[in-house]
């Protein structure tokens, strides 16, 4: 089993002129420390428009630095956003197609199709068509990443000319690509896909068992590659906090992911927000019992070193592939992010990675065995059936 962390770069208000500035160099020292402590992955996602729950709007930027002041980890953009009107396909090729480059090969491309309608009204994405926005804009991804030139494509929310989109990834035919996912049809989906499955849940394990059973079932049976490689991989996030100082961390992981679930709910179902107003963190400090969090059901690995040693161990046990540590929530000190990873690194991280390295050569044979089934089910793609010559325009 793996090991990533993931950045949303959450900041609850107040704010102050250096706040964000003060978040991204933080969370670009925990990227560095993650991968001298031997995690496997650095994560970031994409979200707009959402104060407080997530300032990383552009994390093409963020994991290109971090790319910069790392060596080992692979560099997870996971998940971005692909509905055309927020990110054209185009562009989105050029930027993972680049930042696969800077990182020696190193980069890994998730889709998702956002969430919240402050996030979608924004760009004027409709809520009913934002998943097949995702499939189109992300079918054009694999072709123009692979393709010289890419044909060009006259679909529902792609339309664009025959051109020759460069540059091309470092990793061929593709960086390895994930699909975000939220429940069990999300999941199976992925698997369809022939995706890595990222799971944002907080499931217990007897619920992992299920889900990952029938991912790589649904995968072996009905896997129509969206990509010309497939990515057999299942991930779990989880709330994440190691300390010797077990209640310290249990009440400081009980408020800090209590927010990260309430600036959720806030976005997606039951807040009211007015843009440059609204005060999440007070609302969240203020909320009435019904949005508390329910006492003593903390799925998570927040603890001593031998509760998360424990907690994942079971996770291992169910075939979880990686688990991605939610470190960075609501107000958790800097410090204590990473003294967490310093211990967890320490005390916790070493039999893992011993057990994953054995199981190297059966993940791999695993992973040739599903490709060898699924590659001769992807729909074929029309080659263009002529050359294209753009004329230039000149001056007049």
């Amino acid at each position: 089993m793996k090991f990533g962390t993931f950045h949303e770069l959450q900041l609850p208000r107040p704010w102050k002129g250096e706040s964000e500035h003060k978040l991204i160099k933080n969370a670009l020292e925990q990227a560095e420390l993650a991968d001298q402590r031997g995690f496997d992955y650095v994560w970031a996602t994409e979200h707009h428009f959402l104060e407080e729950y997530a300032h990383s709007s552009a994390p093409e930027v963020f994991l290109a630095a971090c790319s910069q002041r790392t060596k080992n980890v692979r560099i997870g953009h996971g998940i971005v956003q692909m509905p055309p009107y927020i990110n054209h396909p185009a562009r989105v090729a050029e930027r993972i197609a680049t930042l696969d480059l800077i990182s020696d090969g190193r980069c890994e491309y998730g889709i998702g199709a956002g969430a919240s309608e402050t996030e979608l009204g924004g760009y004027n994405v409709p809520q009913d068509e934002k998943k097949a926005m995702m499939l189109e804009g992300a079918r054009a991804v694999v072709e123009m990443l692979t393709q010289s030139p890419f044909p060009g494509m006259e679909g529902k929310y792609v339309k664009m000319p025959s051109r020759n989109v460069v540059p091309k990834p470092l990793q061929k035919p593709h960086p390895p690509m994930w699909l975000a996912c939220s429940n069990r049809t999300s999941i199976l989906q992925a698997a369809r896909l022939g995706l890595g499955a990222l799971t944002f849940s907080f499931v217990g394990p007897e619920q992992a068992r299920q889900w990952v059973e029938d991912y790589y079932t649904t995968f072996e049976k009905e896997c129509e590659p969206l990509g010309y490689s497939v990515n057999p991989n299942f991930a779990i996030a989880c709330p994440f906090l190691c300390d010797r100082d077990g209640e310290k961390a249990e009440k400081l992981g009980i408020e800090s992911y209590g927010f990260f679930i309430y600036g959720l709910g806030h976005y997606s179902f039951f807040g009211a927000h007015e843009p440059g107003h609204t005060d999440i963190w007070d609302e969240f400090k203020n909320r009435p019992k019904e949005f508390a969090p329910p006492e003593g059901r903390l799925q998570d690995c927040v603890g001593t070193p031998e509760r998360l040693r424990n907690q994942l161990r079971e996770f291992e046990s169910v075939g979880i592939d990686q688990v991605v540590c939610l470190s960075q929530a609501a107000k958790i000190p800097h410090e204590m992010l990473c003294s967490s990873m310093e211990l967890f690194s320490k005390e916790v991280l070493p039999e893992f990675k011993e057990r994953d390295q054995k199981c190297e050569a059966q993940k791999a044979a695993r992973r040739a065995r599903l490709t060898e089934i699924a590659m001769p089910r992807r729909p074929q793609t029309e080659a263009p059936k002529s050359r294209t010559v753009i004329r230039a325009a000149g001056h007049h």
